[in-house]
């Protein structure tokens, strides 16, 4: 995923005028931050290169990071004092975990599938069938 400097400083523009994100955005964020580097990254480095301006907190990130960590999308290592974090996914691998977590909480599986598959646009619902037919074509990837 590739991040667009203008796009984080628009994004810490967003929070200084306090509107929130919306959900998962300074995840992925943080996980296209840490692919990008192409090295672990301290919550410090993190945030500087997100927000260069200072507005996004210090304590926002260590938190985003930890629970990043907790869903298994980075890596955590000890160093001196701190951690540094490397990104095992991106930002489509996160929404493809929540997806799968969703649907693990529920018992009819066949009925949340029917519906969502009945609920995709119809450009989505042909890829998907690409998808699962394992046909060649644009995958979005």
């Amino acid at each position: 995923m590739d991040t667009d400097p203008g796009d984080r400083a628009d994004r810490a523009e967003l929070a200084d005028q306090g509107e929130r994100r919306r959900p998962g955005e300074l995840e992925a964020a943080v996980l296209a931050v840490l692919r990008d580097a192409g090295s672990s990254l301290t919550p410090g480095q993190v945030r500087d290169l997100l927000d260069p301006t200072g507005g996004l907190s210090y304590s926002a990130v260590v938190t985003t990071l930890v629970r990043l960590h907790g869903k298994r999308a980075v890596t955590r290592r000890r160093e001196g004092r701190a951690y540094r974090y490397g990104a095992l996914t991106d930002a489509a691998g996160l929404v493809a975990q929540r997806m799968n977590a969703l649907l693990n909480a529920e018992d009819d599986r066949a009925t949340v599938l029917r519906r969502f598959v009945g609920e995709l646009e119809p450009g989505d619902e042909e890829l998907l069938r690409r998808l699962l037919a394992d046909e060649p074509g644009e995958s979005g990837t």
